[in-house]
């Protein structure tokens, strides 16, 4: 199966054709399965995913972009499917559930939201991630406007020591926000 993302010109690099292809393939087969199976690729296999860089590889903001609709798709079908199962109300619990264990973090001091890296190891800028933090908390408790994109497109300047918070603990609550924040669109 050949996807028709265009290609990167030049010397710049992009997306390793082969492995976009195979993903896209593979990602096709399991959306369009009617009952799932082991193996098969959810919203997070989507928004983790990684492709190697090539010389004339595939647009990365065109594959990118591809990838955020895919993702919205697989939440939109789990979260229809959970209803299907077990009613709107299951959904709303689980969702419920997602939020809440999100909230520990979001109603932290700031400062004091995620770990440390250690010494000598840079992570993402405290006041930049406390600043997206708020504005998710806004986002849950006060119904304040903000996308999806806005969360999965972020980027955080790198500091080191008390001026930042360690990447893993980070990227993982992001990837958390994200997952709520598409199954509810």
């Amino acid at each position: 199966m050949e996807t028709n993302f265009p290609r990167m010109s030049g010397w710049k690099n992009g997306y390793d054709p082969m492995q976009v292809d195979s993903f896209f393939k593979r990602a096709r087969e399991s959306f369009e399965r009617e009952h799932p199976q082991p193996g098969d690729l959810d919203a997070r296999a989507v928004r983790t995913v990684g492709f190697d860089l090539v010389r004339k590889g595939y647009h990365v903001g065109v594959v990118d972009a591809a990838l955020d609709r895919l993702e919205d798709a697989f939440a939109k079908r789990s979260r229809d499917r959970l209803v299907e199962k077990s009613g709107q109300d299951s959904w709303v619990q689980e969702l419920t559930r997602a939020a809440a264990s999100l909230r520990g973090r979001l109603t932290r001091p700031a400062g004091e939201r995620f770990k440390h890296p250690e010494k000598g190891v840079v992570g993402y800028d405290v006041i930049e991630v406390d600043e997206l933090c708020d504005r998710i908390n806004g986002y849950f408790t006060q119904g304040q406007a903000m996308s999806v994109d806005e969360v999965r497109r972020v980027l955080f300047r790198v500091r080191k020591g008390e001026r930042a918070y360690d990447e893993d603990q980070v990227d993982a609550f992001i990837d958390r926000v994200v997952e709520v924040m598409a199954s509810v669109d």
